[in-house]
């Protein structure tokens, strides 16, 4: 039985005057072939993230952050793939300047 793996991950994305790109992995999943097709399924509402949105330098406040859902198909051998969704698709949201 082949092992097939689709390493599918949410990616937090934003710009800081020190890091033009940075990105960040809030959320992630190992879906197998091996899975049943209701493993398969992945549907998330009001999921809390895996790792935290931290930024080295504290540029978070204020920024404008993009999500976008991403994957990589990891066979067992063969070529590596990795995908992501439709820019027009992804979900954006500005953090507020100040915290409490």
């Amino acid at each position: 039985i082949l092992k097939i793996k689709l390493f599918v991950y949410v990616v937090a994305s934003y710009t800081s005057d020190l890091n033009p790109k940075n990105q960040i992995v809030l959320w992630d999943k190992i879906v197998e072939a091996t899975d049943s097709d209701h493993q398969k399924i992945l549907k998330q509402d009001n999921v809390f993230v895996k790792y935290a949105l931290v930024d080295q330098a504290d540029n978070l406040r204020g920024q404008d952050v993009t999500l976008t859902l991403m994957w990589d198909h990891m066979p067992i051998t063969g070529m590596l793939y990795m995908g992501e969704q439709d820019k027009t698709q992804t979900s954006s949201f500005t953090l507020p300047q100040e915290y409490q």
